[in-house]
């Protein structure tokens, strides 16, 4: 059950109301005669599978997307919302969980970008230190001066965080605000929100964590299939009934799973270092080895190394002491092509851009790394009749959301679009070889609670089958579920590498920040 949390003052005057919202795109129906409320004064959560059109109403709120049929009213007043442009002067705000950042700019330049004021004097100094007030009183801590690419996922997301709260919106949406945010972090983020909502804001919170449901929200409402099929007062909704609701059927939350059976090394680092894109040391003489038939966690706050740990294994960033190898042969600073043909698979964080072509049809995001091997091309042609069948093969198997395989990948859900990248990297290396070893960064970040079940047994199926897994995650529970050894990381050094029954909760803690584990006794 949840804790009760108290609304602000003025609770139940409705902030907003959607009434009879429906959006069609091309073959589906995202969302249908959809009915919502947000008060006043309350943190109201908004649950659902991906693909449920949870997101796709709220772009509806904030202006991205234009509804076919249905009504928006803000505070009482029927409004037409056309543009995001609109909604700002309405008060609302939105992070969301696929970044709006420019890339080139700096850190402050993406937090001001847009604003009218001022006009003809940009003072900097003042903006500067008012970001910098935000990050700190938040927990959201990022230099204003650094440019985006040079910026992790998690501190990217922070930028968008900041960028509303910058604006004091009164009705903010957060999609997945949490995903790359440590616990600290997470627990400064909702005290924020409760000290908004107790001074008369209304925030929407989409998130697939029900534990986030019942710590921050006063109702919830659930979506399926472009639907509401409940809304609820928080304190009367039980974990195991939200997510029966979410997916239509029960859901487990803790795999049962057989004893590795671990083999012959599979993926080895000995001595390892490499810069981050400042060029700044990131990773530290790290040596680490993972097994055939083996899961090997990776533990650390967001920024400690782990976004160039992959990178260096999969080839795309160089290290710059030590030695890699696969299966025993070294393919230390060798190209990614070659590294895959060796059999390694690759999960990146970022599953729109790095893992993903947006503008490109599911179809060819899958055939996207076996284009140039046969059956897919044969004398350097293509054959779009293999490519096309591969893909609807593939489509069923992973059980991928997608109108057709010729959709364009960015008008499918974060959760299908990770099923995109899991169903190419897990459907074979060249001549559809099943991968010998795969690194899989953040595989669950912002799922829900179906699609991270399937992933999740995805990989132990994949484990029992002779893979060499290292997979990355901010998510301890996780990592401890699935791990037959758990690595954690901390500025770049391996701390230390714990077998199951060393996985003590405190002690974890203690490393992930750089100290010796001690005799904690915690949760196991």
């Amino acid at each position: 059950m949840a804790a009760s949390h108290g609304a602000g003052p003025s609770a139940g005057e409705f902030l907003v109301e959607l009434k009879g919202v429906v959006k069609r795109f091309p073959e589906v129906l995202a969302v249908d005669s959809v009915d919502f409320q947000l008060k006043k004064g309350e943190v109201h959560a908004l649950l659902g599978e991906n693909g449920a059109g949870k997101t796709t109403l709220m772009n509806v709120l904030y202006g991205l997307v234009k509804p076919d049929l249905g009504e928006i009213w803000i505070r009482g007043s029927p409004c037409t919302i056309r543009s995001p442009k609109d909604a700002i002067a309405q008060g609302i705000g939105m992070v969301h969980q696929n970044l709006k950042v420019v890339e080139p700019h700096t850190v402050l330049e993406n937090i001001i970008l847009g604003l009218k004021e001022p006009r003809f004097l940009l003072k900097l100094n003042d903006a500067s230190k008012r970001v910098r007030q935000i990050s700190e009183r938040y927990g959201l801590e990022v230099d204003p001066g650094s440019r985006i690419w040079q910026l992790s996922v998690g501190e990217r997301q922070r930028v968008e965080i900041l960028k509303v709260l910058y604006r004091n919106a009164e009705i903010l949406i957060m999609d997945e605000p949490t995903s790359v945010l440590t616990p600290q972090e997470t627990v400064e983020l909702f005290r924020s929100l409760r000290r908004m909502a107790e001074e008369g804001k209304g925030i929407i919170y989409i998130t697939h964590k029900l534990r986030e449901v019942f710590e921050l929200s006063d109702r919830v409402t659930v979506m399926r299939k472009g639907r509401v099929v409940a809304t609820m007062a928080t304190e009367d909704a039980e974990d195991h009934l939200l997510a029966r609701l979410m997916v239509g059927r029960d859901v487990v939350f803790e795999m049962a799973r057989s004893s590795s059976k671990a083999g012959d090394e599979m993926l080895t680092l000995r001595e390892v270092s490499a810069l981050n894109d400042k060029g700044l040391p990131a990773l530290r003489s790290v040596t680490l080895s993972v097994r055939r038939g083996e899961i090997v966690g990776v533990a650390g706050v967001a920024g400690n190394g782990q976004r160039e740990l992959a990178e260096v294994i999969a080839g795309l960033r160089k290290p710059t002491e030590g030695r890699i190898f696969i299966e025993g042969r070294d393919v230390t600073g060798a190209s990614p092509r070659a590294i895959f043909e060796r059999g390694l698979a690759f999960i990146p964080e970022e599953r729109m851009g790095v893992g993903t072509v947006p503008t490109l049809s599911v179809a060819e995001n899958l055939a996207m790394k076996n284009y140039r091997y046969p059956p897919y091309s044969r004398r350097g042609v293509l054959d779009a009749g293999v490519v096309l069948g591969r893909a609807e093969e593939l489509i069923r198997r992973f059980d991928i959301a997608a109108p057709s395989p010729s959709t364009p990948s960015r008008f499918l859900s974060g959760g299908n679009i990770q099923k995109v990248v899991l169903a190419r990297e897990l459907s074979g290396v060249v001549s559809s070889q099943p991968p010998k070893v795969l690194v899989a960064a953040y595989a669950t970040r912002g799922l829900d609670v179906g699609a991270t079940e399937y992933v999740q047994r995805t990989l132990l199926r994949y484990r029992d089958d002779g893979c060499a897994i290292l997979l990355i995650s901010e998510d301890l529970d996780e990592l401890m579920m699935l791990s037959d050894r758990l690595a954690v990381i901390f500025e770049g050094r391996i701390m230390g590498c714990l077998s199951p029954d060393q996985f003590v909760v405190e002690d974890i803690g203690l490393m992930m920040a750089g100290r010796e584990p001690g005799a904690a006794g915690g949760r196991r």
